[in-house]
């Protein structure tokens, strides 16, 4: 009993934000004093830089949304729903996906997604099945859906992959649990990762994706733009070279009439960016 006693008066135990936060001699008001608390606590090695890049990109999850990191419909791999089995073999082999959105006539109609290993079982017989017969229902989200909240369905639902729509239910592109949770670890790279697909793509009239490692001459060659190619050899470069640090998602430059917005990044590189053209 005088041990129950005992225990019932000790103090609550803090939480190690807590004990960071009191380290550091205050306790975190907002978003911006935590993030700051943390790279204090790296700073005087509390936690390692790996740990301090992992805890902000668990915050910046938090805020980003499934249109930030979707792979959009232009660079979508479909597959056709009435395309045999031997059409599609060819498909996965090359590029080596997991999952391929099913579509019936264009890629603004995904209904449903083929899982490679589901074709593992028909690989030898000569059946005429279809891919609409081994196709799986596909999750659908909005482009305005919060990364956190859709990490949080995947897990639940032991999905991997689901289609973006726009305001509109038209599909806007594809997002898989690998895309968030680099936004947390950085790029996991795999012997399938093309470094040659489309540098640049034209979203809307005025808003155009571009790849980081975009060679500078190609972007002038593409926009008419005459940016210096002699300093910068990339696109990614030359916003480096602008901020003079390395940038973060959300950080903007303005280059006369273009300007241009970090869509992701990990410390160590710039991988993304959006390109808006003033009119």
């Amino acid at each position: 009993m005088a041990d129950e006693v005992a225990d019932s008066n000790k103090p609550p135990q803090k939480s190690w934000i807590e004990r960071i936060g009191q380290i550091m001699g205050s306790e975190p008001q907002d978003r911006e004093d935590l993030l700051s608390i943390l790279r204090e606590a790296e700073e005087k090695h509390l936690v390692d830089k790996y740990a301090l890049k992992m805890l902000e990109g668990v915050l910046q999850v938090s805020e980003q949304r499934a249109r930030d990191v979707m792979v959009p419909r232009k660079k979508m791999i479909v597959l056709k729903k009435d395309a045999s089995l031997e059409e599609v073999y060819p498909i996965v082999i090359e590029f080596g996906h997991s999952r391929f959105p099913v579509i019936s006539e264009d890629k603004s109609a995904v209904v449903g997604v083929l899982l490679a290993k589901d074709l593992l079982a028909h690989a030898l017989d000569r059946k005429a099945i279809k891919v609409k017969e081994l196709m799986r229902t596909v999750t659908v989200v909005p482009e305005s859906k919060r990364l956190n909240v859709l990490l949080k369905e995947f897990r639940e639902n032991r999905s991997h992959m689901a289609i973006v729509v726009d305001e509109y239910g038209a599909v806007a592109g594809i997002i898989t649990i690998e895309d968030v949770l680099e936004q947390i670890v950085g790029e996991i790279e795999d012997e399938h990762d093309y470094a040659d697909e489309e540098y640049i793509t034209q979203r809307k009239e005025n808003e155009f994706i571009v790849q980081a490692l975009t060679p500078l001459e190609d972007f002038n060659e593409y926009f008419s733009t005459d940016f210096d190619n002699e300093e910068f050899d990339t696109v990614g470069g030359f916003i480096v070279g602008r901020l003079e640090h390395m940038p973060k998602k959300g950080e903007k430059v303005e280059q006369g009439r273009f300007r241009f917005e970090v869509l992701r990044a990990d410390g160590r590189c710039v991988h993304l960016l959006k390109v808006k053209i003033k009119k």
